[in-house]
């Protein structure tokens, strides 16, 4: 547990300390982002709510491009929690030149219907920007990473032990495509191999309505081809959000 706050204090740190550093020497502070927010709500016979949120920020200091990821997922069926889940993610990019990079990555998330507390992922390595035109980007990431797992008491007391790490190689792909000037497709793939292979996959179209405001369809899957023997390998998440872009 200390190796993993202590990798996890160095990710979140070392983008802002080698910039203080550098003092900005190039490029121009810049910010942006986007929020999502999607819900449901149904009452009568049958009484269901969801809701899904995200925050998407990007940052330019320097050399360092940074962004910062806040994901959020509830649902409720008749009054019983059927879906919970919460992460949060911080990386930043250190540019050689206008192809190659080093990245730093740490995130943290909270899913206990996985029969994990919570799950931490630590990596820094090395990515290429394999294509980045006007209307299509593809980007790879490769590297050394630590993951980091807490046990719920249920589990805890089935197998006898509180939590599972391991070093892991990371690998990461994000793909852009845009149709128009309105509309395009993203893809992004994640994936940790050590003691078990790990994997999150989304898939989403967005096509703006309004000026700021667009409309997103996603679908994500995750993946674990080791996970506890009650849970299933594979959980897949469909999504229909507002997006706002500032």
């Amino acid at each position: 547990m200390k190796k993993m706050l202590t990798a996890m204090a160095v990710v979140m740190a070392a983008p802002f300390a080698a910039q203080a550093g550098a003092d900005f020497v190039e490029g121009d502070k810049t910010f942006a982002g986007e929020a999502e927010l999607g819900a449901t709500l149904t009452t009568g016979n049958t009484e269901t709510s969801s809701v899904k949120g995200r925050l998407n920020m990007l940052q330019e200091l320097g050399n360092w491009e940074n962004q910062y990821l806040f994901e959020g997922l509830y649902k409720e069926d008749t009054g019983e929690v059927t879906a919970k889940r919460y992460y949060g993610g911080i990386q930043g990019d250190y540019k050689f030149d206008d192809k190659n990079y080093m990245y730093i990555t740490g995130n943290y998330e909270v899913d206990p219907f996985t029969g994990y507390d919570y799950k931490a992922v630590a990596s820094a390595g090395y990515g290429h920007k394999f294509i980045d035109s006007g209307n299509m980007f593809l980007s790879a990431e490769i590297g050394p990473g630590y993951i980091y797992k807490k046990l719920d008491d249920e589990q805890t007391a089935i197998l006898g032990y509180d939590n599972e790490d391991s070093v892991v190689a990371h690998g990461a792909m994000n793909f852009t495509y845009e149709f128009s000037e309105t509309s395009k497709f993203t893809q992004l793939f994640v994936a940790d191999y050590g003691d078990s292979l790990e994997g999150r996959s989304e898939s989403a179209i967005t096509a703006n309505i309004v000026g700021a405001l667009a409309m997103k369809f996603a679908v994500i899957v995750r993946y674990n081809d080791s996970p506890l023997d009650d849970k299933e390998s594979t959980d897949t998440e469909t999504n229909m959000t507002l997006l706002y872009a500032f």
